[in-house]
């Protein structure tokens, strides 16, 4: 598995990728409702942080964001 930069990525394709994670995750949160604008925000922060990165499995050709730890 390789980590990607999201510097690396052009903006429309981090923007794709952090669509299609905050689609599958879901946007329900705890008691309040997160917005997708909202938690595209989040991620993005996250991934500035370094609190989240961007991996690429070779063998399966997928894409993903991971939470670092």
């Amino acid at each position: 598995i390789m980590q990607i930069p999201w510097s690396a990525l052009s903006e429309q394709a981090l923007d794709g990728l952090i669509e299609e994670f905050v689609l599958r995750e879901g946007t329900e949160y705890g008691a309040t409702d997160v917005s997708l604008p909202e938690k595209h925000r989040q991620v993005m922060a996250q991934l500035k942080q370094g609190l989240a990165q961007i991996v690429f499995d070779p063998d399966t050709q997928t894409t993903s964001i991971t939470q670092t730890g």
